[in-house]
């Protein structure tokens, strides 16, 4: 694949790290008991030094290099390039498992890939040090899963919402462009539809032991890749900007 189009995957696998590193930070002091408050939180610092080192390796690859603070706090919403999915609002407690089982499910299958690939060495090592991770936030959520829908019908209900409401940005994840095209004839990514395929088992597994049921006849939701976002992409950058952007240059 070309540089421009290996800087482009980059910034996609660390933007995806980064924005759901925000959103699970949001959480800080907020969950509903003190050990998820803590589990959260060291899901999204996980998340985070994976997207700083997929950012670092972007960052070298712009015709003026830019640090992995440049792409973080100095891109707008359409230089963004992460999967709608992780965009959403946490929401209740509910909404941000659901949200966070479908994109482990995800990650962890392109990870494995990542990591045993090895056409790009730099990109292997930071697959292969964080799948022990994945695998923890995997089993995390899936476990949360399996708790809120086998709960009370309250609890069924919600969570079952949840699944109805984040179910159409799941279609994002397994989309096929150049970029990706490239990264699959190389043997960077794996073959996507062969992802899906692996990805959906995993999900119905749990789904269906948790008494869940996937939504049908859903409307799917596309251009995150592209710098297409929702509206709450630009809400969060503007929060998590404020500082390097009012005080551009300052150190701590």
């Amino acid at each position: 694949m070309s540089e421009l189009q290996l800087k482009e995957l980059l910034l996609r696998l660390g933007d995806d790290c980064l924005v759901l590193a925000q959103r699970l930070g949001e959480w800080c002091g907020h969950a509903p008991i003190l050990e998820e408050d803590i589990a959260l939180t060291n899901i999204s610092l996980d998340l985070l030094g994976r997207a700083q080192n997929f950012l670092k390796m972007a960052g070298k690859l712009h015709d003026q290099v830019k640090s992995d603070d440049d792409l973080a706090f100095h891109r707008d919403p359409e230089g963004y390039r992460n999967l709608l999915l992780l965009e959403q609002p946490n929401g209740h407690f509910g909404d941000t498992i659901c949200r966070q089982f479908l994109f482990d499910q995800y990650s962890l299958i392109v990870t494995k890939h990542l990591a045993s690939q090895t056409i790009n060495e730099e990109i292997s090592a930071i697959a292969s040090k964080a799948i022990k991770e994945i695998r923890y936030h995997a089993d995390h959520s899936s476990k949360w899963m399996l708790r809120l829908g086998g709960g009370t019908a309250e609890s069924h209900e919600k969570i079952q919402n949840s699944l109805n409401n984040l179910w159409a940005f799941s279609d994002e994840m397994f989309e096929v462009d150049e970029v990706h095209s490239a990264a699959i004839d190389g043997g960077i990514l794996p073959d996507l539809q062969i992802v899906k395929s692996q990805w959906l088992e995993g999900v119905m597994s749990i789904i269906t032991e948790a008494g869940l049921e996937i939504p049908t006849g859903v409307d799917m939701k596309f251009g995150g890749r592209k710098g297409e976002h929702t509206p709450h992409l630009k809400e969060m950058l503007e929060v998590m900007q404020i500082l390097p952007r009012t005080y551009p240059g300052t150190t701590w």
